[in-house]
This record gives structure tokens, C-alpha cells and sequence, in this order.
């Protein structure tokens, strides 16, 4: 297997066990969702994760979705969002831009447009600050469509926002009216 994909596989199982599975491999997350870096390592050799605290870091650094943050001292790691476990992140309010992004399979538009966006299983909805980011998220989940998000007026109506540290807008639901499709030419 190619260092490359060895990242991507190791990034999507660090994916499972700091945001859904800690127990998969026997870890603990904190309060804040953060576990020690030395001891997921040890783990990780156990399921077959041969790394070393430098490889650890380069998937952290090198992950496109920037899902992973560290510590200055690089002693813990956690998922920046997108927990299905109990974890407070420590997010402080936001106030948003004006339009954020959303993006899914088509096959949920009918739902989304009847009970907006809802957080489901997660702590929070997801939603970009730019198409591109909406788009490929949508592609994962078959033919994409993007939602409109109208974000300012959500958050003037007393909606709270959080930022993530790798720039994902995060609510708690997003009724329908504030939403609007785009059409797929506006993408």
C-alpha cells in the first residue's frame, strides 16, 4: 500500500474511534474529547497501525478536512467536530457569514426540505462557508445538491453558531425556511 493511502486509512479509522468508536480499540475520550497521544498509538499498534508520534502528526497536519487537532505540547489529539459520543468542545458562539453551505445526496432534498437540517445522531448540523466544500461533501453521498443556508438571519433570530477549528460552521438545526436549493447550475 502506498504511504498515501495508508494515511487516508489510517485518517478514516482515527475518524471512527475519536469521534463514534473510542471503545473499538480501547481508548478514552476526555470531557473535551481529547485522549492521550501515547496511549492511542499504543492501541493503534495492537489494530495494526504500525506509526510513531511523527507519523501521527504528519496525518493530523496533512488531512485536507483538517478533522484532527493536537495539543502545543502534541501529548493528545481529538476530532475538531462530528461526534456521535458525548464531548464538549469548547466552542465559543460565533456570529456567522451572511450565507452558509450545505451539501448531501439528492435523495434527502425532500426530507431536508421538510424538516431542515437536523444534527441526527452528531452534536451539530455541518455546514461550509464555500460551495466547493458543499459540493464535495454532497458527492459523497451520491448525485450532490447543495442548500443555500441564510445563516445571518438564522443567528439576528437568535440562533447559535460555533466556528471549528478547521472552519466548519456548526448549529444545531436549521429550520427550512431558512434554507434555499441551488440549482445545479449555480454549481
Amino acid at each position: 500500500m502506498s504511504k498515501e493511502k495508508q494515511d487516508i486509512h489510517l485518517s478514516k479509522f482515527l475518524s471512527l474511534v475519536l469521534r463514534h468508536q473510542p471503545e473499538t480499540i480501547g481508548i478514552t475520550l476526555d470531557e473535551n474529547g481529547w485522549t492521550d497521544t501515547e496511549v492511542l498509538i499504543e492501541k493503534l499498534h495492537q489494530h495494526g497501525f504500525v506509526i510513531d508520534s511523527d507519523a501521527l502528526k504528519h496525518v493530523v497536519a496533512t488531512n485536507s478536512k483538517k478533522r484532527f487537532a493536537l495539543t502545543e505540547a502534541g501529548d493528545k489529539i481529538r476530532a475538531n467536530q462530528g461526534h456521535s459520543v458525548e464531548v464538549e468542545l469548547g466552542y465559543s458562539p460565533a456570529i456567522p457569514p451572511e450565507t452558509l453551505y450545505h451539501g448531501t445526496g439528492h435523495q434527502s432534498a425532500a426530507s431536508i426540505l421538510a424538516t431542515g437540517l437536523l444534527k441526527k445522531a452528531r452534536h451539530h448540523v455541518h455546514l461550509s462557508a464555500d460551495l466547493a466544500t458543499a459540493i464535495s461533501v454532497g458527492r459523497r453521498h451520491g448525485k450532490p445538491i447543495v442548500f443555500k443556508v441564510l445563516a445571518r438571519k438564522m443567528y439576528d433570530e437568535r440562533f447559535e453558531f460555533f466556528k471549528s477549528d478547521n472552519g466548519i460552521w456548526l448549529t444545531d438545526h436549521v429550520p427550512p425556511v431558512y434554507l434555499d436549493v441551488l440549482d445545479a447550475g449555480e454549481y
